[in-house]
């Protein structure tokens, strides 16, 4: 019987929701509002399965968005699916968020430059081709200024996100003609394809035990980063 997944995305402000039985979705819930992830996550789940006439126990799996994204946003989709799953002893696979996105948009001519914006004028970014029906990692997810983004860029690239929204005019400036964007339908991350990823991920085995299952943000967090200053600011003296 084919594997039925709940798969959650909370790495941007518009949350998703996916049900999903094999290659098959179910249903999909998708809300870009001002409200925040714990308000109206849980509500989406209720739904879906009441919808689909389930119960949580009767899913195979959960599938969740790691990163990198909002560092809150990651924080309550994972600290959701852990619950979920330890409620209901299923497994849970992990994906990224870029990726995800560069799913959206099957078989393109050129190579994807995934990018969401990760404030601070900085771009959480990677890039891939399709190869074997998924996209393929060209180089690892990083978060650099989109300037360095751009002087490695030689070639015709399709830009995917909400990143390469934010910064199209100067994506255009910097390489003109080789430039290229998706419709904006295509702009934001769905649940539903990370769902796919969620499935390859499960049928390969590759479930993460609830005690390592951690968001990815790539970017130290402000209390890291005042952690890691510490040392230097004041040093002690021997």
């Amino acid at each position: 019987m084919a594997e039925c997944l709940l798969t959650i995305d909370t790495s941007t402000p518009a949350g998703s929701v996916a049900l999903s039985r094999g290659e098959e979705l179910i249903g999909e819930v998708l809300l870009n509002l001002r409200s925040t992830h714990s308000d109206r996550l849980l509500p989406a789940v209720q739904q879906l399965l009441q919808d689909a006439h389930l119960q949580l126990d009767e899913l195979d799996a959960f599938g969740v968005v790691l990163g990198p994204g909002s560092f809150t946003g990651l924080r309550v989709g994972v600290a959701t699916v852990k619950g979920l799953a330890l409620a209901t002893a299923k497994p849970v696979v992990g994906v990224s968020s870029l990726q995800t996105l560069a799913l959206q948009v099957p078989y393109p001519a050129h190579s994807l430059s995934v990018w969401l914006d990760a404030r601070k004028q900085e771009i959480y970014a990677g890039r891939y081709r399709w190869e074997g029906g998924l996209p393929v990692v060209l180089d690892k997810e990083r978060v650099a200024p989109p300037e360095r983004l751009l002087e490695e860029i030689s070639e015709d690239m399709l830009f995917v996100g909400g990143g390469a929204v934010a910064y199209r005019s100067l994506i255009v400036r910097r390489l003109g003609s080789r430039a290229h964007f998706v419709p904006w339908p295509l702009q934001q991350p769905r649940a539903s394809a990370a769902a796919a990823l969620a499935l390859a991920a499960l049928r390969n085995q590759e479930t993460i035990p609830l005690e390592v299952l951690e968001p990815r943000y790539i970017r130290l967090s402000e209390a890291e980063i005042m952690l890691a200053k510490r040392p230097a600011d004041n040093p002690i003296e021997g």
